[in-house]
């Protein structure tokens, strides 16, 4: 890790695989959301608005994982101070809330003809409304640091405690009643048939491609950042 701790290492690798990962991502998610949606039957139960699973359960994942990201490059700060540990927490959060958004907007359009309300304070959809809220938080905190080379020992411990709601939202259907249905897709199997679920793996690894892509264009976008204001700041002491 500390290897690519030098900014331009770290560019090294980040130019040239941001259109790689950017354009696979959009190959392979394309291809699961036609197979989704022309390749597979219909709910027995739920009928089309299933198809809707294959931008949704994608969404809900990066929303998580992104928080999980910024876990980790929040301790990576505080324990290491790792310098860009907090250009990739401050990368990460804008994606991960657009994600998480998403997950919100796809579930209430699901939730309609399924459950017969846009939305309901749910175990399941509460904790993902309080995820968006804490990346916004976090971006916010992020936003306020001096420093535009790291976010700001408040917002890397923010990152930490926030993570606190992750274990909340996957344990919330099987810790409260809930109209969420339970976890689908575990170690131990699916509950969903296999002629319906085969894309879903593929539309999560497009998205998660997708999502890479856009970290690493808005870490390359902050270290350029960084480097014109020192530049500025030089210029401006000669």
């Amino acid at each position: 890790m500390h290897r690519f701790a030098n900014p331009t290492r770290f560019l090294k690798v980040a130019r040239p695989l941001t259109p790689w990962l950017f354009w696979a991502g959009l190959a392979i998610a394309g291809f699961a959301l036609f197979a989704g949606l022309t390749m597979t039957p219909a709910d027995y139960l739920q009928g089309e608005s299933v198809r809707i699973m294959y931008v949704h359960v994608p969404a809900a994942w990066l929303g998580m994982a992104g928080w999980s990201a910024i876990l980790v490059a929040s301790v990576v700060q505080l324990v290491w101070r790792h310098p860009l540990a907090g250009i990739a927490g401050r990368a990460v959060a804008a994606p991960g809330a657009m994600f998480t958004a998403i997950c919100l907007v796809t579930g209430s359009i699901w939730g309609r003809p399924t459950w017969g309300a846009w939305w309901v304070w749910d175990g399941r959809l509460t904790s993902m409304l309080v995820l968006l809220f804490l990346y916004f938080a976090y971006i916010a905190l992020a936003a306020a640091s001096e420093e535009r080379a790291t976010t700001s020992r408040a917002a890397a411990i923010f990152g930490v405690l926030g993570a606190i709601n992750l274990p909340i939202i996957h344990y919330s259907v099987t810790w409260w009643n809930s109209l969420h249905q339970a976890q689908s897709i575990t170690l131990q199997g699916s509950t969903i048939a296999g002629s319906i679920l085969w894309p879903l793996p593929i539309a999560v690894l497009g998205f998660s491609l997708i999502f890479a892509a856009i970290v690493l264009m808005r870490m390359r976008g902050l270290i350029a950042d960084i480097r014109i204001e020192a530049r500025l700041k030089r210029l401006a002491a000669a």
